[in-house]
């Protein structure tokens, strides 16, 4: 299988996500379209990922090739080949399909609890999770769920956590590629960031990546294959 993964950051991990995938042995592809590099204009590989990045979806006048690459998700999805959105990702893929985008509402920072809806429960990709689980979170924008979309997760701060359009079009607002060790070097390489957003950050990290990070990498991986496994 061949999958293109398109990087909004110059910072971006792969995660649990590119554990699955090697797993597979996938041949990846990797756009920065953030450095100018374009964008295909039609669906190439059997898959798309989309990572997040520090801007939001509508920043089109900073990012002009957001337009594109929402459209590209929408393709994607068109032609039944399996997308991936992931914090930013999932923000574009809310706005490649009638969502409302909602810039600066649902601030979540850290391992943050997110409950599966029934519909969730009982899909292909989120229905091995427990109905509550911690899984890590760094935003600020939410979005309304897609016209037709199934709503799989959700939270008490941003209700649409996580949704499936047709088949294999996954969006999800939470960092489940965020394994322990992603979430490390993001406490390392943004230090004053992460104490803003968490007063107490660099304390309380240590313990909670032991107790709920432990528990996150595994559903994060297991969320991961069975993506994966769609391809």
């Amino acid at each position: 299988m061949r999958v293109l993964i398109v990087e909004n950051t110059a910072i971006t991990h792969h995660g649990q996500v590119g554990v699955a995938l090697h797993e597979r042995a996938a041949l990846v592809d990797i756009l920065r379209p953030f450095r100018d590099e374009a964008l295909p204009l039609r669906p190439m590989a059997d898959a798309l990922v989309v990572f997040g990045g520090e801007q939001s979806a509508l920043d089109d006048e900073s990012h002009p090739y957001l337009p594109q690459l929402a459209d590209l998700m929408a393709a994607y999805a068109a032609e039944d080949r399996p997308v991936l959105g992931i914090c930013l990702g999932s923000q574009l893929l809310a706005r490649a399909f009638g969502a409302e985008n909602r810039l600066g509402q649902t601030q979540e920072f850290g391992w943050c609890e997110v409950a599966l809806t029934g519909a969730g429960q009982a899909d292909p990709v989120t229905g091995a999770l427990p109905g509550r689980f911690p899984i890590f979170q760094w935003h600020s924008d939410t979005f309304t769920l897609p016209p037709g979309a199934v709503h799989l997760a959700g939270s008490d701060v941003a209700p649409v956590q996580a949704f499936r359009i047709g088949r294999a079009t996954y969006g999800t607002q939470f960092h489940f590629e965020a394994n322990r060790a992603v979430v490390a070097d993001w406490t390392r390489t943004f230090p004053a960031l992460t104490e803003r957003l968490r007063p107490g950050w660099a304390d309380q990290h240590p313990e909670e990546a032991l107790t709920r990070g432990t528990t996150a990498d595994a559903l994060g991986l297991t969320l991961a294959r069975n993506w994966v496994s769609l391809i």
